[in-house]
């Protein structure tokens, strides 16, 4: 182990800041990754998670200890590897429901950060008063209360440096496409799809992978991988996946090619169908959106400029069917294929269209666990619903 973290001494830990201060846990976190005992690993694990990943935040702590990860997870005896990419992932882009269904947009995420750097802090400082002043929304205000100029360039920086990070270790998790076990390949698959800048060596690597993989769900991962980097010489094969009998390969075939503008008949129907009743993963995870398959479906029918109705009736449909945290970004995808974009407040119920009522009564319908979310109630703020339970549901004229 000692090669494998070479180097990991000779970083100023304690230099660094993660979500708790003082990086220099870090260290010993990493190491106990190879530990015997499962139950220490996974303890280390999560702690990394709270620390150098807390609610999808990256911190200073979070782009030196991703070498380490990598190189831990390209080894085969390193326990629970596809845990580690997917950690490396995260730590990379955040969130990944922030860059669906289109995927990273690295070039205006490096401008950005280029502004930021170049920007007079005084200025700064204004369009962020301006910026909480123009909302309706409380937690806008005391956000701005909490942050200013500074932590946010600082913030930023440390998401890219990380970000960057992984990019440069891509040549180990390439390499992991071969590897013998199906949820590493899955999960290198899944971490390939997210560097466009990376395209020209991850897309013949996702093509190697794909002409010999056997299991479903890593080959469902590689396909929507190559169509986040826009591997457009895939058109052919996806619709002969598209017309398979492998659920999660149809599905995924479906993914890509809507990507590409392809917005045929089949298309359509395939994540339709899958909005409604989602298909199984018995083996790895397709770990785009956490595995929620149905939501991926739904946000990718939502992005639709000119969507037809059945793809609004099936994210209905699918949203019936949720509960409690995956109800919430289902509403969003519901509401933007009913009303376009927010323009509160709504008018009365009775002037709004078939579907417009009908996606007001589903998320009024929703259950108790599901309206308990402050995500919910700040979706349905931006579009002018009552967020209250019992007003939506008179709004809609339900008992």
């Amino acid at each position: 182990m000692d090669d494998l973290l070479a180097g990991l001494d000779g970083i100023d830990w304690s230099g660094l800041r993660h979500a708790y201060g003082s990086a220099d846990d870090v260290p010993a976190l990493l190491r106990t990754l190879r530990a015997p005992d499962q139950e220490e690993r996974r303890d280390a694990l999560h702690a990394l998670y709270a620390s150098i990943y807390h609610q999808g935040n990256r911190y200073p702590a979070s782009g030196p200890a991703v070498p380490f990860l990598l190189a831990l997870a390209a080894d085969p005896a390193t326990p629970d590897r596809d845990d580690l990419l997917y950690l490396a992932a995260g730590m990379a882009i955040g969130f990944d429901e922030s860059h669906l269904p289109s995927g990273v947009d690295i070039a205006g995420w490096r401008r950005e950060v280029a502004r930021m750097r170049a920007a007079d802090p005084a200025d700064e400082e204004r369009r962020l008063d301006a910026w909480a002043e123009e909302a309706d929304d409380p937690s806008r205000r005391r956000h701005r209360e909490l942050v200013d100029a500074g932590y946010l360039l600082s913030n930023a920086e440390a998401e890219l440096a990380a970000y960057d990070a992984v990019r440069s270790g891509l040549p180990l998790v390439r390499a992991l496409l071969a590897d013998a076990d199906a949820q590493v390949r899955s999960a290198a698959a899944y971490t390939l799809g997210w560097f466009p800048e990376e395209a020209a060596a991850s897309l013949p690597a996702l093509r190697t992978l794909l002409g010999t993989e056997t299991d479903p769900a890593v080959t469902a991962t590689a396909l929507v991988s190559a169509g986040l980097l826009d591997d457009r010489d895939l058109i052919p094969p996806l619709r002969e996946h598209l017309a398979g009998d492998e659920p999660l390969p149809r599905w995924a075939a479906a993914v890509a090619l809507l990507g590409f503008g392809v917005t045929e008949r089949p298309v359509i129907a395939e994540l339709a169908a899958t909005t409604v009743t989602p298909p199984e993963m018995p083996g790895p995870p397709v770990a785009f959106l956490n595995g929620d398959l149905r939501l991926y479906s739904a946000t990718c029918l939502a992005a639709l400029d000119d969507a037809p109705p059945e793809a609004a009736d099936a994210v209905l449909d699918g949203l019936s069917r949720t509960s409690d945290e995956t109800s919430f970004p289902m509403a969003a995808a519901a509401l933007k294929l009913a009303f376009g974009e927010p323009s509160p407040p709504l008018p009365p119920y009775t002037s709004l269209t078939p579907v417009q009522q009908r996606t007001v009564r589903t998320i009024a319908d929703l259950p108790d666990d599901s309206w308990q979310w402050v995500n919910l109630m700040e979706i349905l703020r931006d579009w002018g619903l009552p967020t209250d339970r019992d007003e939506c549901r008179a709004y809609a004229g339900l008992a």
